[in-house]
C-alpha cells in the first residue's frame, strides 16, 4: 500500500510539473554545472573567484550576449539598381560584386553621401541601360550607333563676347588630372566684372546642376578707388552657396596650400598701398611702382579693363589652380561631391571680349575595334582554384588612359598572364552618361572592370575596399588582396617575392603609419568629427596607394559588414587598419610589415610602388624596368 501510494504521489508530482510548464510555454533548458552554479551561487563569497574562472565567464556572456546589427533603411533608387536588366552571362561578368553590395548601401549608418551616391547611380544605370539596348539594336540594324561619340581629347571655340549673355564650352567627358581650360580675353570695365564657371554634369532628374567652380573677377574702379578681388566659391542645389574664398585676402591664406601652392597671390598694389597706408604724402617712387602696376597687369591685379590677358585653368591632385600670363594667381581645393571628374561645362559671363577658350588634356577613350593589341591586354581567365593574389585598382570612370596605361605596363608581369595574380579595377558610375557607355565598353573589351551601384564620390571611396575584400573571398579567392590606385605603379614581381616567408595569416603589409591622430579642421579634405572618430589617435593603418592583407583579415571584413557589426568610415586606409583593429581584439595575431619602398607621393630608386604617377610616366617606368632590369624612376 506504502509503495503504491509513493508511486502515486511521484506520478502526481510529475504531472504537475509537466502541466505547469505546458500552461507557462517554457520548456526547461539543459545547463551545465558551470552554469547552474553561476546562476545560483551557495553564497555571496562564490562569486569571487579566480582570474581564469573569470576570463571563462567573460567568454560564457560574450557567446551568450545576441549581437546588436545595425539596422536597415530604404535608400531612394536602390531597388532600381538591383531591378532585372537584359544582360548576357557575359555581359554581367561586370556586376560580379554588385549584389553584394546591396546589404552594405542600406545600412541606417552608412557613409556621409551614400544616399545621394545611390539615387545617382540608378539614374545613372537607368541610363546607362537604355543606351546599350539602342547599342544592341543598332547592331541589329547596322546602324552607326555611338560610334561617333567618343570622347575628345581637346575642345574649343573662338571670337565670342559673353556681355549680357554666357558664353558655354562644353566639356564631353569631365576633366582628369592635367586637364586644362585655356581663355583669352579682354576686360570690359563698364560692366565692373566677370565670372568663369565650372559646371558639373546634370542628370536627367536633376533640376539644376551643381557649380564645381565659381571663378569671379571684380574689376578695379576708375582711378583705382575700389579695391580689385577674385572670388572662388561653389554652389548645389542641396546646400546653395558654399565658404568663399576671396583673394586679395584679409588674412594671410599662405599658410595653406594647394598641391603646394598658395591660395592666394598677394598683389604688389594692395601691399604697398597698405605699406604706405599710414604716410601723408606717399613717395614719387611709390607713386610711380603703383602706376606702373596699373600700367601692366601682370605686375598687379591680373585683370585691367582693356588688357588683354591669357588665363589657364588646371587640374590638379588636389585642386584648380589659375595661372594669368603665365604667373599663379589663385588655388581652390576640391570640395567634397565637386570634383573635376564631373565637369561638364564651362560658362563664361559677364563683362568680358572673349577671343578663344581652348580645352585640353580632356579624357580620351580608345576605339577598342581598333586597339590592335587587344587580345594581349585582355584580363586572362584564372583556372586556379586560388589565385596568390587579387589586385583591386581604385579607379574613376573617365580614367581611360590611366587603366590603358596599367593594362600596357606592369599588368603585363608573367604572375599576372598567366593568372597567378589577378588585377581588377573598380570604378563607380559617372553622371555623364557618354562616360558611363565607353566605360561599359571598356568592361566588356578587357573583362578586367568592376562596376559599383553607387557615383562615384571621395566619400564612398571604403565601399570599394570592402568590395576587393569580397572579390578576393568569394568571386576569386585569393591568398593575398592588395589595394592600390591607378596612378600608382606595382613591382609584381618584387610584392610577390617580398611575401615570401611573411605571415600567412594577419598580415598588414605596406607603409604603415603607427602613430597618426584625426585631422579636425573642417577644411581639410580629411576632415573627421568626434562623432566619426571621437579617439584622439588612430589605431596603425597602410598608406592608401598600396598595400596588402591576407585572406584571413579580408574574410574577417566580409563577414562583419555582412553581420553589420564594423563600423564604416570614409577614409579607406584608415578604415582597414581599424577593421584590422577589431580582428586583433576578437583574439588574432596581427603582423604590421613596413617597407619603406611603398612610396605614397612619388618615385624613388628601388622603388616597390611609386605613386602620383601619370601615363606617360608609367609606360616610362615599365621601359626602364624592361631595359635596365632595375628600379630607375623616370623625371
Amino acid at each position: 500500500m506504502k509503495k503504491w501510494f509513493g508511486g502515486m504521489f511521484v506520478l502526481a508530482l510529475v504531472m504537475i510539473l509537466v502541466l505547469r510548464y505546458s500552461l507557462m510555454g517554457i520548456q526547461p533548458k539543459k545547463q551545465s554545472a558551470y552554469s547552474f552554479f553561476k546562476n545560483h551561487p551557495a553564497n555571496e563569497s562564490q562569486k569571487k573567484d579566480s582570474g581564469s574562472i573569470r576570463s571563462s565567464e567573460m567568454q560564457v556572456k560574450k557567446v551568450a550576449k545576441p549581437s546588436i546589427k545595425t539596422p536597415l533603411v530604404n535608400i531612394e533608387g536602390l531597388s532600381d539598381l538591383y531591378s532585372s536588366k537584359n544582360l548576357s552571362e557575359k555581359e554581367s561578368k561586370a556586376l560580379l560584386v554588385w549584389a553584394h553590395l546591396r546589404t552594405l548601401l542600406s545600412r541606417s549608418d552608412a557613409l556621409p553621401g551614400t544616399a545621394e551616391g545611390v539615387k545617382e547611380a540608378s539614374i545613372a544605370w537607368n541610363d546607362l541601360s537604355s543606351t546599350i539596348e539602342k547599342e544592341k539594336s543598332s547592331k541589329y540594324s547596322n546602324t552607326n550607333g555611338s560610334k561617333d561619340r567618343n570622347c575628345p581629347y581637346s575642345v574649343s571655340i573662338l571670337d565670342q563676347t559673353a556681355l549680357n549673355g554666357v558664353v558655354i564650352l562644353e566639356i564631353p567627358c569631365g576633366l582628369v588630372e592635367d586637364s586644362s581650360i585655356t581663355l583669352v580675353g579682354i576686360p570690359d570695365g563698364h560692366h565692373g566684372s566677370f565670372q568663369i564657371e565650372l559646371v558639373g554634369s546634370q542628370l536627367s532628374a536633376e533640376p539644376t546642376p551643381p557649380i564645381i567652380l565659381h571663378f569671379n573677377v571684380s574689376l578695379p574702379g576708375d582711378n583705382m578707388t575700389e579695391e580689385p578681388f577674385i572670388v572662388q566659391n561653389t554652389w548645389t542645389s542641396e546646400a546653395g552657396w558654399g565658404k568663399e574664398e576671396k583673394c586679395p585676402a584679409r588674412r594671410s591664406v599662405n599658410i595653406v596650400k594647394v598641391d603646394g601652392l598658395v591660395l592666394c597671390n598677394e598683389q604688389i598694389v594692395r601691399n604697398a598701398v597698405e605699406e604706405n597706408s599710414n604716410a601723408s604724402h606717399p613717395s614719387s617712387d611709390m607713386l610711380n611702382s603703383v602706376s606702373r602696376g596699373v600700367a601692366h597687369g601682370s605686375a598687379s591685379f591680373p585683370f585691367v579693363e582693356g588688357n588683354p590677358f591669357t588665363a589657364t585653368l588646371w587640374v590638379g591632385i588636389e585642386g584648380f589652380h589659375m595661372t594669368v600670363s603665365g604667373r599663379h594667381e589663385t588655388s581652390f581645393a576640391y570640395r567634397e561631391k565637386l570634383e573635376p571628374w564631373s565637369v561638364s561645362r564651362v560658362n563664361v559671363a559677364g563683362g568680358l571680349d572673349l577671343l578663344s577658350a581652348f580645352a585640353k588634356g580632356l579624357p580620351v577613350s580608345e576605339d577598342n575595334d581598333l586597339v590592335i593589341d587587344v587580345e594581349h591586354l585582355k584580363a586572362p581567365s584564372v583556372s586556379r582554384k586560388r589565385c596568390v593574389m587579387l589586385v583591386g585598382v581604385f579607379s574613376t570612370g573617365n580614367n581611360f588612359e590611366r587603366r590603358m596605361a596599367l593594362r600596357r605596363s606592369w599588368m603585363q608581369y608573367e604572375a599576372v598572364r598567366s593568372g597567378d595574380v589577378a588585377v581588377r579595377f573598380f570604378v563607380g558610375l559617372h553622371k555623364n552618361n557618354q562616360v558611363n557607355f565607353e566605360l561599359w565598353r571598356e568592361a566588356q573589351a578587357y573583362g578586367d572592370v568592376q562596376l559599383m551601384p553607387f557615383v562615384d564620390y571621395y566619400s564612398l571611396i571604403a565601399l570599394k575596399t570592402i568590395a576587393i575584400c569580397i572579390m578576393g573571398t568569394k568571386v576569386l579567392p585569393a591568398k593575398y588582396i592588395m589595394k592600390t590606385d591607378d596612378d600608382a605603379f606595382v613591382r609584381i614581381d618584387e610584392v610577390l617575392s617580398s611575401l615570401k616567408g611573411k605571415a600567412v595569416n594577419g598580415l598588414l603589409y605596406g607603409l604603415i603609419s603607427f602613430e597618426s591622430a584625426p585631422h579636425r579642421d573642417k577644411d581639410s579634405k580629411w576632415y573627421i568629427s568626434t562623432e566619426e572618430w571621437p579617439h584622439a589617435s588612430y589605431p596603425p593603418w597602410a598608406h592608401g596607394p598600396g598595400y596588402i592583407i591576407s585572406r584571413d583579415i579580408a574574410k574577417f571584413i566580409v563577414r562583419g559588414h555582412q553581420e553589420r557589426g564594423l563600423k564604416l568610415f570614409k577614409l579607406e586606409d584608415v578604415a582597414m587598419g581599424i577593421w584590422i583593429e577589431q580582428y586583433k581584439n576578437s583574439g588574432q595575431e596581427v603582423h604590421y610589415i613596413n617597407d619603406d619602398r611603398f612610396f605614397n607621393a612619388g618615385c624613388e630608386q628601388d622603388y616597390v610602388l611609386a605613386h602620383y604617377q601619370g601615363p606617360r610616366k608609367v609606360l616610362c617606368l615599365w621601359e626602364m624596368l624592361q631595359k635596365e632590369h632595375r628600379a630607375i624612376c623616370c623625371e
